[in-house]
């Protein structure tokens, strides 16, 4: 079942048109949250990341998208969907109103909550590389959840057809700005890097969190900054955020195998912190 403007409706009763605009202009958000025994997780930082991103591609805002109203639709849609207390993936698409070109006839908006039961399987190593065939160019744009994400599409199909578990976006200048699904960091000795939002990668809650949490670490820093790919072959750490799977280690990049201690302890952190706040 998903949920349709607040109505809960099987798949197959939904009717989007052949004039929808996130279908033919990329012209829609999304949010995807991870809901675990009932429990939104860290949905404050979801929600304020989707009222930014509507303001700055000028979404008319609906007077009952409160965060509580939000909430309580993911609840329900969770609840039509997964019997047990089970691990979620929630996906709230928020997109313009059918009509115009170029130009919206609208700026109103329709959404589509979407639920699947999560089934993470852990491995043993995780291997990534490069994408070099295309860049996610750098800017404002770029750090949105936009319903575009053709350069991620593209990368995760070459990872495939090369057996990696992901890869490594770049921007125009070459520099590191995140994975197919996540942002990145790199631990060298007691400092911990990520790429800036200036380089262009999605504004992370995962990401978010973990710059938190480093930050009030006495034993490490963290930098927000440009990443060359030639840092990555030197660092002794690279782990990958999001907020399906919280943090992710990766063993291998080319040649080099990577430690997973410092990951670990900032995963066991997360989850104090997702269940505090949650």
């Amino acid at each position: 079942m998903v949920n349709f403007n607040g109505t809960i409706i099987s798949p197959k009763e939904l009717q989007i048109s052949h004039e929808n605009r996130a279908f033919k202009y990329g012209d829609g958000v999304f949010e995807t949250i991870k809901v675990e025994n009932n429990r939104v997780i860290f949905f404050e930082d979801h929600y304020f990341r989707l009222m930014a991103s509507m303001r700055m591609l000028r979404m008319k805002i609906p007077m009952e998208f409160t965060l509580e109203f939000l909430q309580d639709e993911i609840l329900k849609t969770v609840k039509e969907n997964i019997t047990q207390n089970t691990s979620s993936r929630v996906k709230l698409t928020v997109f313009r109103k059918d009509g115009g070109l170029y130009t919206p006839k609208t700026n109103e908006i329709d959404y589509l909550i979407d639920v699947k039961p999560i089934s993470l399987e852990e491995k043993d190593s995780y291997t990534i590389d490069l994408y070099k065939d295309f860049y996610n160019y750098s800017g404002l744009l770029s750090t949105v959840k936009t319903t575009n994400r053709m350069v991620n599409t593209l990368a995760s199909i070459f990872a495939k057809e090369n057996d990696f578990d992901n890869c490594i976006l770049l921007n125009e200048r070459k520099g590191v700005v995140e994975v197919t699904n996540g942002n990145i960091f790199i631990v060298k000795g007691n400092t911990i890097k990520t790429p800036a939002l200036t380089e262009g990668c999605i504004k992370g809650v995962i990401r978010k969190k973990i710059i938190e949490i480093v930050t009030k670490h006495p034993d490490f820093t963290i930098e927000e900054t440009t990443i060359s790919p030639f840092e990555i072959q030197k660092a002794d750490e690279v782990f990958i955020t999001n907020a399906i799977v919280g943090i992710t280690s990766v063993t291998n990049y080319r040649k080099k195998t990577f430690d997973n201690s410092i990951a670990q302890k900032l995963k066991n952190s997360l989850k104090v912190t997702s269940l505090t706040m949650s």
